[in-house]
């Protein structure tokens, strides 16, 4: 038996990269999953990949419209949710002489916006004893250069956690971020492969994450292996944040 047996989970965003292998991951164990994307073409991709237990809401999460099209979709087709991974988010490199109330608002209204409506929706389906989870950054304790406010947007969720924690613990419904490091997925593709080295030279491990090891980490605060974890930021990074 896996270790999400029976659960329902709700991951948004879930068209590639860490997201896409913690949906596959679940499915794995057991899970029936609701993933999201914006673009169709790529959410049949990503459910053809998956193959089995799954369904695809074309949807964008920082869209309130859209997110209650998802829930109402989750709630004619299983009724309830038990994990919720709120993976969508946004950022790009900018300075802060550059910063324009379009790049913040667009930053915020997904990061952290998004993130908030997501969750708070999905609520009034959540099971007793569920875990949500949401996608953080080691941007969000660091300071890197140009991503100010893609690093605020992330801290602003771990604040969340700590927050909503107190708010469900009537619930038994456990709030943690996981905050990943440099992954090597095909965002990165664009900077190119000098860029990609000098990201590596930052890991202490000397080499970036996968999606299957945040996927693995994903599956931990999912499951009843972390019934004692609650509020806690977990970064999956090889250290790049720790030194």
């Amino acid at each position: 038996m896996g270790k999400l047996e029976g659960k329902v989970a709700v991951i948004t965003a879930a068209t590639s990269g860490m997201a896409l292998a913690t949906a596959k991951l679940f499915v794995e164990e057991g899970a029936y999953v609701f993933i999201t994307g914006r673009r169709k073409d790529k959410l049949d991709e990503a459910v053809q990949l998956i193959g089995k237990n799954v369904t695809g809401v074309q949807g964008d999460a920082a869209s309130l419209a859209d997110l209650d099209r998802l829930y109402e979709t989750v709630r004619k087709e299983k009724g309830k949710i038990d994990i919720l991974f709120a993976s969508a988010g946004f950022g790009e490199f900018i300075t802060l002489a550059e910063v324009t109330e379009e790049h913040f608002d667009k930053t915020f209204g997904l990061n952290v916006r998004g993130t908030l409506f997501t969750v708070q929706k999905a609520l009034p389906l959540f099971q007793d004893n569920g875990a949500i989870i949401m996608n953080g950054s080691i941007a969000g304790i660091k300071g890197f250069a140009t991503l100010g406010v893609y690093g605020a947007s992330k801290a602003a969720l771990r604040s969340f956690a700590r927050t909503w924690l107190t708010e469900l613990k009537d619930r038994r419904i456990r709030v943690n971020v996981l905050s990943p490091g440099t992954i090597d997925t095909p965002a990165l593709d664009p900077f190119g492969s000098e860029a990609k080295e000098q990201f590596k030279s930052m890991i202490p491990r000397g080499e970036m994450g996968r999606p299957e090891e945040i996927a693995t980490a994903a599956l931990f605060l999912a499951s009843s292996d972390s019934s004692f974890v609650n509020g806690v930021e977990l970064f999956v990074d090889g250290g790049t944040a720790q030194i």
